[in-house]
């Protein structure tokens, strides 16, 4: 492990760091140096990380020889504990070196968006906003709504949201792609069985020092009036605003903030790396035949299936990971779907997200009912 981590080397560039921290002039360049902070943050994390893992590897090789000097079998039952526990963190590390990413460790942008079937997809989309929102919350990780489109009959037209905390967009990246939804609809009085699509879209919130270029000129800003659930919360004034880029074509929106300066500010983070994230697509030209073969949000398309009826089951299609409690996955339970694409993407040397679906076709969200997808 020492060759994998590098700690020699590691710890070397946290004292060079280090000493740059003690320059009389290390403040005169904010953004430098806190950069420079963050780099000595993470290293010492990391180096901290594998130290921990061989005080625990030596403490359980301490036991394992003393209770075969003096062979006693009472101290087994602790072995197993530690080597257990010891197990445990080697995979939590694991998964830390497959977060190796450039923004990994940056909060994340959430959109999600339901597909052309109506009422289903919509009250899909809202489905998956609960579940996202439950697993971050549970990992301690703030959600801030951005922007929330909802839906009139039910579910909602359009979420987007940002995932505060450290590797909230490492762990969420593999998010991106078409859910699937299968089950006997709560809206169809002949109680028929209907499939959904919704598309998730994870960007990394972008750093202030990227410099990424957004002229005045090539944006166009709207203002209208935030829809919201009525009575007393009803926005009487047009402080949502909405961005396009039109270089590029991009749109972005928010209006859950309470004026229209910070809603301007949260949407003009939200395209700066929706620009990033494009940018960084023109660069790789690997990313940029991903991009060609964007797929549409159907039939054949979806990353992960959740099934309610006949059976109960989510699986996601390209890592073979699978439970059978559905209910639990839907309630924020995702971290075998997360580890399990992390682990399958970082031994594929698939460190990058997977193909993007942005502005993919929103045709055949929905077929509707069981009769018409049989034979699919």
């Amino acid at each position: 492990m020492g060759g994998i981590f590098d700690i020699s080397g590691k710890e070397a560039r946290i004292a060079s760091l280090e000493e740059k921290s003690y320059r009389d002039d290390f403040w005169h360049d904010p953004a430098k140096a806190k950069e420079i902070l963050q780099e000595k943050s993470h290293l010492e994390e990391e180096v901290n990380t594998f130290k921990g893992l061989l005080r625990q590897w030596e403490d359980a090789d301490a036991l394992v020889d003393l209770a075969q000097e003096a062979q006693d079998l009472s101290l087994v039952e602790e072995i197993d504990g530690q080597i257990s526990q010891l197990e445990a963190a080697l995979q939590r590390a694991e998964l830390k070196v497959f977060l190796s990413g450039g923004e990994d460790r940056n909060n994340a942008i959430v959109s999600i968006n339901p597909g052309a079937g109506g009422t289903e997809s919509q009250d899909w989309a809202a489905m998956l906003l609960r579940m996202y929102t439950r697993w971050a919350e549970g990992k301690g990780y703030k959600v801030r709504l951005l922007d929330y489109q909802g839906a009139e009959d039910a579910g909602i037209k359009g979420a987007t949201f940002i995932v505060e905390g450290p590797y909230a967009y490492g762990y969420l990246k593999g998010e991106t792609g078409v859910h699937r939804l299968v089950r006997i609809s709560p809206f169809d009085a002949a109680r028929r069985r209907h499939t959904s699509f919704a598309s998730v879209f994870v960007y990394p919130e972008v750093e202030r020092s990227i410099d990424i270029e957004i002229r005045d000129k090539d944006l166009r800003i709207e203002t209208y009036r935030a829809s919201g659930p009525g009575g007393q919360h009803v926005n009487v004034t047009d402080s949502a605003v909405r961005i396009t880029h039109i270089p590029t074509g991009i749109v972005v929106q928010c209006q859950n903030e309470r004026s229209q300066l910070r809603n301007k500010e949260m949407a003009m983070k939200v395209l700066k790396a929706r620009l990033y994230e494009l940018k960084k697509k023109e660069m790789d030209k690997e990313k940029e035949a991903l991009e060609k073969g964007k797929k549409e949000i159907a039939w054949g398309s979806q990353i992960r299936s959740y099934v309610l009826h006949p059976y109960r089951m989510v699986k996601d299609h390209r890592t073979g990971v699978e439970r059978g409690n559905a209910d639990g996955v839907l309630d924020g339970d995702l971290d075998p779907f997360i580890e399990g694409y992390l682990l399958w993407a970082g031994k594929k040397g698939n460190y990058a997200r997977p193909p993007s679906f942005q502005g993919a076709s929103m045709r055949g969200e929905d077929r509707g009912t069981e009769e018409k997808t049989q034979g699919r």
